[in-house]
């Protein structure tokens, strides 16, 4: 090999004229397309929308019952169900049975301290509260009442 004889290579670096002279708008160009594959890699989709379950919120209330002694039957005001013995089974339902709602409002009641089903404590209450039980003195507490109004109309003022 000669000296001064040059070797017949590519180089690419060493030659300019194989490079894009982009400019402004190469450079933008080139900005644009690697961020919208950046910002596909980094994507991350969420679950279809028609497969998506919320829980209902949980709501805890308690029973809260009242006693009808002549008719043997709960009224959860909660629940705005009347609870009673249908044969040898319990039945939760929104009218009481054989009575008309205004007839059983107006009948003896307790309001009972449990927040359980009535089942588990209907034969203490059976007991305790007996049909045709009423409270004590309520003859006497209507008696007074009566009175009262028969004194109010008698005094001509009504109430005023």
């Amino acid at each position: 090999m000669a000296a001064g004889r040059r070797l017949n290579y590519f180089d690419p670096m060493g030659d300019m004229k194989y490079f894009f002279k982009a400019g402004q708008f190469g450079l933008a160009l080139a900005a644009t397309f690697l961020l919208a594959l950046t910002g596909c890699v980094g994507y991350v989709q969420g679950p279809p929308q028609g497969n998506v379950y919320v829980a209902p919120p949980v709501v805890v209330v308690q029973d809260d019952y009242v006693y009808y002694p002549n008719y043997q039957v709960y009224y959860s005001s909660s629940r705005h169900q009347y609870a009673y013995l249908e044969g040898s089974a319990w039945v939760s339902r929104p009218a009481p049975p054989g009575v008309s709602v205004n007839v059983l409002m107006a009948s003896p009641s307790v309001k009972m301290d449990f927040h359980d089903s009535p089942a588990a404590h209907h034969a203490a209450v059976v007991k305790q509260y007996p049909k045709n039980w009423s409270p004590s003195g309520s003859n006497q507490r209507r008696n007074d009442n009566q009175r009262g109004d028969q004194r109010d109309d008698r005094g001509g003022n009504n109430g005023r």
